[in-house]
């Protein structure tokens, strides 16, 4: 009895299996399914597949983690989801203050802040990546600094420091760009933004400007009463000139007049009592 309700019973489920209607139900069920998730794989290959790289910007092509040739330049790319990745590089102008600390050419310490601008080779940022990775300022510019900042201070005293220092910071910078383009980073411009040196240095730079700005005092001084004996000198000479040239003039006027009285006499003697004679200059 029981064996043949099992029997009805496994046979009436096997009729609702088979059942045209509902085997044509569950198909289409699994046509969507499948459709959907089609659609959502390709979805998910399409955006993976497409992707933009930015103004200013590099891609870098990796093929299961290693890098390829391959550079992005700006705007759309293609690649294949899972399989590839792309990674960004900036390339456009960075800035970074780096100190530095140097012996100079007559052993004094030299403490400095390098101001740099620069940027990476848009063509090369693979490499970059591939040998040093996105950590180059600590890794390459920050040391390189250093290095051009030791070799080019050793070739300057501490005052020749002081006042050649743009021709200081063209050898810097000229030493530093052959640095960085061995690793793909060009150098636009560097600023030496301070150079600072012992307090027993600066107190020798101080006093020996104070002695040189007393000795231009006293060279001043001493051109100021040079030119004020002079003008004295000049002076006096000008004034003996006139009195010689006053006494002339009056000796030759003394003269005009007596021969001017003499023109004018009418051969009389005049009368005249005493010792001097009535004529003029007839004593000399």
């Amino acid at each position: 009895m029981l064996r043949c309700s099992y029997n009805q019973l496994t046979k009436r489920k096997m009729e609702n299996i088979l059942d045209p209607e509902k085997m044509a139900m569950l198909k289409k069920i699994k046509q969507r399914g499948l459709a959907i998730l089609i659609g959502f794989l390709a979805v998910v290959f399409l955006f993976g597949a497409v992707g933009t790289v930015g103004a200013g910007e590099r891609g870098i092509l990796l093929q299961f983690g290693a890098v390829k040739d391959k550079v992005f330049d700006e705007g759309l790319y293609f690649k294949i989801p899972i399989v590839q990745q792309v990674v960004k590089m900036d390339v456009k102008m960075q800035k970074d203050e780096v100190p530095a600390s140097a012996s100079s050419k007559d052993l004094q310490i030299v403490t400095s802040k390098i101001a740099i601008n620069y940027h990476l080779a848009p063509e090369s940022v693979n490499q970059i990546w591939q040998e040093v990775g996105k950590e180059y300022n600590s890794r390459i510019i920050a040391p390189s600094i250093q290095e051009a900042v030791k070799a080019v201070t050793a070739k300057f005293t501490a005052e020749q420091l002081i006042i050649e220092r743009e021709d200081v910071k063209n050898q810097i910078k000229i030493n530093l760009a052959e640095r960085l383009i061995k690793n793909n980073i060009v150098v636009d411009e560097i600023n030496i933004t301070s150079f600072d040196f012992s307090d027993a240095f600066n107190a020798a730079i101080e006093a020996k400007v104070t002695a040189e700005q007393l000795k231009l005092k006293a060279e001043r001084d001493l051109e100021r009463i040079r030119i004020e004996a002079d003008q004295k000198v000049v002076e006096a000479e000008g004034k003996a000139k006139a009195i010689k040239t006053e006494a002339e003039a009056l000796n030759f006027n003394a003269r005009v007049v007596e021969l001017r009285w003499i023109e004018k006499w009418d051969g009389k003697t005049p009368q005249y009592w005493g010792n001097a004679s009535p004529f003029i200059g007839i004593n000399n």
